[in-house]
């Protein structure tokens, strides 16, 4: 049975990655309902200004540095952490990634609840097998991100030791492929469409993956909240719906007349598709759907692509 999602009216919270695709469109649904701080580096003065344009506060910090934390308040009901660094610097990314959600949670350990938000990317490739929480963790992605899997698995265990350490209810929620009207990995795919480039695909094929629409997302935030323990709930965090780079640019094609090139690459990104038995139990199923999501996407991003 699902846990009754906790309501964020008028709630504190912190939100930290607030510019990157996958966090902005949360900063903007959260911020018409709750109190939201958003916390980058902000090497770009227009996005800050832009998130307070929006009625959000504004904290100027590197994770990476705890002394920076320092002008940060700590009163807050909730932190959500879409934080990610990934230079291909080992010493740095991992100092960010892992020592800096340490010290996020060092820092706001009154919460309520802690969200962090990890990576299937975590997860051995294995086929086709769909992966499980307990299952084996690899270095996923190190072809095209050299930190990027091994800092997400630091991460998760940083995160862990905290939370056993301070008592903060926390939630691990490993997305799979994000996406919305904001862009996505199916957007990139139409633009290479579009200039006839060739899409790497793993020799093993169809390379499937759940594809998560930022209203899903969104939606489901108040119920992974809600599922925090201080023991840690970690759970899969993807679509509903399993679909395949091969599936999803079939229907880019449809709707554009772009045709795919695939090029075979044993280098390239295998299948992660996620079990969802346990995100099912925890905060119910998705409900957008993917070619719905993908539609949204173009209309939105490049109404002109689609054909009349």
């Amino acid at each position: 049975m699902a846990v009754t999602p906790v309501d964020l009216t008028n709630k504190k919270i912190l939100i930290t990655g607030p510019t990157g695709q996958v966090a902005r469109p949360v900063v903007e649904a959260l911020a018409k309902q709750a109190q939201v701080t958003a916390l980058a580096r902000f090497s770009d003065e227009a996005q800050k200004a832009e998130l307070e344009a929006l009625g959000v506060a504004t904290v100027k910090a590197d994770l990476a540095d705890r002394n920076s934390l320092a002008g940060c308040p700590k009163d807050f009901d909730y932190v959500l952490n879409f934080a990610v660094v990934k230079s291909g610097d080992f010493d740095y990314d991992l100092k960010a990634n892992a020592e800096g959600v340490g010290n996020l949670m060092s820092h706001c350990a009154g919460v309520k609840a802690f969200l962090h938000f990890s990576s299937t990317a975590v997860y051995e490739y294995a086929g086709h097998e769909p992966r499980k929480e307990s299952d084996p963790l690899g270095d996923n992605h190190r072809v095209m991100f050299p930190t990027y899997s091994i800092c997400k698995i630091a991460a998760e265990t940083v995160c862990r030791f905290v939370a056993h350490q301070q008592s903060i209810p926390t939630t691990i929620a490993r997305l799979s492929v994000p996406y919305g009207d904001n862009g996505g990995w199916p957007f990139f795919h139409l633009l290479m469409m579009k200039e006839g480039m060739p899409i790497d695909v793993h020799p093993e094929q169809p390379n499937t993956y759940n594809l998560l629409h930022a209203q899903d997302y969104i939606a489901k935030i108040p119920y992974l909240l809600a599922a925090a323990t201080p023991e840690v709930t970690t759970t899969n965090f993807g679509g509903s719906q399993a679909v395949s780079i091969e599936e999803w640019c079939a229907y880019l094609s449809e709707l554009s007349g772009f045709e795919p090139v695939f090029n075979p690459n044993p280098k390239a990104f295998g299948a992660l598709q996620i079990d969802t038995t346990r995100m099912h139990e925890l905060i119910g199923e998705t409900s957008v759907d993917w070619r719905d999501g993908v539609r949204s996407m173009i209309q939105a991003l490049a109404p002109d692509l689609i054909k009349s």
